[in-house]
């Protein structure tokens, strides 16, 4: 899979300032008097509705990523929440149909090139330059990784298999990523995974 750890937007100061009218030390600040320090979907909302900026929460999620990077803020196991992505793609075919092209290296090297690795819990992975381990793994449910970009800390996937009434959507949802670049660059190539499992299942 290949990943161009870019981002969408350039993650400069001076970006920030043209696009949302403050750069980032002066959202800091307002953050701050806001009583917001410690409250991440407080922060977005606030900086969300201060922007007016309709359906993008690009610049507002990535603010207060920046916030937490300055400031140290992190969750009980000492990381930063980070940016949180998630890929969805909907499947007309039956969940066992679909599930079956996640369940072994083959399958997933289909869609996923570079995938190297056995799909069972407790099993390492590499995917070109990546690497991690496989956690758990429920049959047509869903799955979760332990991943690491080359150059970044770790990160935490999970796929989700959610059929309703006979509608099948999955959703790949790539968490705690510290750099807007490794964020948005996990999300165009997860994007482009499934826009290929898309043509296999179709």
């Amino acid at each position: 899979m290949q990943i161009a750890f870019v981002p969408d937007v350039p993650e400069t100061t001076e970006a920030c300032a043209a696009a949302t009218g403050k750069d980032f030390a002066g959202w800091f600040a307002q953050i701050e008097a806001a009583g917001f320090g410690n409250k991440r979907r407080e922060a977005i909302q606030h900086i969300y509705d201060a922007t007016g900026r309709g359906k993008d929460v690009w610049w507002p999620t990535t603010i207060w990523v920046a916030y937490e990077r300055a400031r140290g803020v992190v969750q009980r196991d000492g990381r930063a929440e980070g940016d949180n992505i998630c890929c969805t793609k909907g499947f007309k075919a039956p969940v066992s149909e679909v599930f079956r092209h996640f369940a072994s290296e083959a399958a997933l090297q289909a869609w996923i090139p570079g995938w190297q690795g056995a799909v069972q819990e407790g099993a390492p992975f590499t995917c070109g330059a990546c690497s991690g381990s496989v956690g758990r793994v429920r049959l047509d449910k869903d799955l979760r990784m332990s991943w690491q970009s080359p150059g970044f800390g770790p990160t935490d996937v999970e796929v989700q298999f959610n059929d309703v009434k006979g509608k099948l959507t999955v959703n790949i949802y790539h968490k705690r990523i510290a750099s807007r670049a490794e964020a948005d660059g996990l999300r165009r190539a997860w994007g482009e995974a499934l826009d290929r499992l898309k043509g296999l299942v179709a």
